[in-house]
């Protein structure tokens, strides 16, 4: 469960910088857009710790069940 919800919290971290991004391109505030641009990369880091996390989890029962 815990790799879905980072999953589900870099999507969001993704959405919100995409929106902080777009506002600072459309009233020319390069700070805002660059913030949005790390935000989103923040996004697909804690996306990608949930992919690990669930990938792990999944071998993990996989090995468990190799051995029963």
């Amino acid at each position: 469960m815990a790799g879905f919800d980072d999953k589900m919290e870099g999507k969001g971290e993704q959405v919100s910088g995409k929106l902080k991004e777009m506002a600072g391109r459309t009233f020319n505030d390069e700070d805002l857009a660059a913030e949005g641009v790390a935000e989103q990369a923040k996004g697909n880091l804690h996306e990608g710790v949930g992919e690990v996390k669930e990938t792990a989890g999944k071998l993990k029962e996989n090995l468990k069940d190799m051995l029963s």
